[in-house]
């Protein structure tokens, strides 16, 4: 067993679980966080993306883009335990599946792994001609119905250009740090004594 630096110690590390059905823009959402610049394409992902992204000097961030095709839906939850906060991306111009993206949204929030924590709902493709506002889907997913027990924000946003996504990771982080201990409190250490 190795020993922590202070540094490591005043560090948080957060686990941002990400969800949303199929092709609603997850991968390309956590690609253009990490690398703003650069231009890549992605592809439906099988399985999960999980990344590594330093917040600010204080919270360091796990990401999982989980897939969101039928049958990884059914495993979502094997990726529950352990979550600080959960994005779930929307394709806001996906009007035929927006009911859809719904049902998934409100299975996922009942959840006992998932009770309390605070959730950004990511209202992507909003560069896409047609693609619904905020406050739509605000109404269309109930949400202050739906999340009346934690804290909760809906982001436009569009992941090709990166408009929004700085915002949303701040939103969120804003509310896990709310959730968790203080620094001043230091770490929490458990010692289990011989009997």
């Amino acid at each position: 067993m190795g020993l922590l630096t202070s540094k490591e110690l005043k560090t948080r590390h957060v686990r941002i679980l990400m969800l949303g059905l199929e092709e609603a823009g997850k991968s390309t959402l956590l690609y253009k966080l990490k690398f703003s610049n650069t231009e890549f394409l992605t592809a439906s992902t099988i399985g999960f993306n999980v990344e590594m992204l330093q917040h600010d000097k204080s919270v360091a961030l796990t990401v999982w883009d989980v897939g969101g095709q039928y049958k990884m839906r059914q495993l979502w939850p094997f990726y529950f335990q352990d979550t600080d906060g959960l994005m779930f991306v929307v394709d806001s111009a996906d009007k035929e599946r927006m009911e859809d993206s719904r049902k998934e949204f409100e299975r996922t929030l009942k959840h006992e792994c998932l009770k309390g924590i605070p959730v950004v709902v990511m209202a992507n493709k909003q560069d896409l001609k047609g693609a619904l506002s905020a406050e739509e889907i605000t109404k269309r997913f109930h949400l202050k119905r739906c999340c009346s027990d934690r804290d909760w924000y809906v982001q436009p946003c569009c992941a090709k250009t990166g408009e929004g996504l700085s915002a949303a990771f701040n939103v969120l982080i804003s509310h896990v740090k709310r959730k968790m201990p203080s620094k001043d409190e230091g770490p929490h250490i458990y010692i289990q004594e011989d009997r």
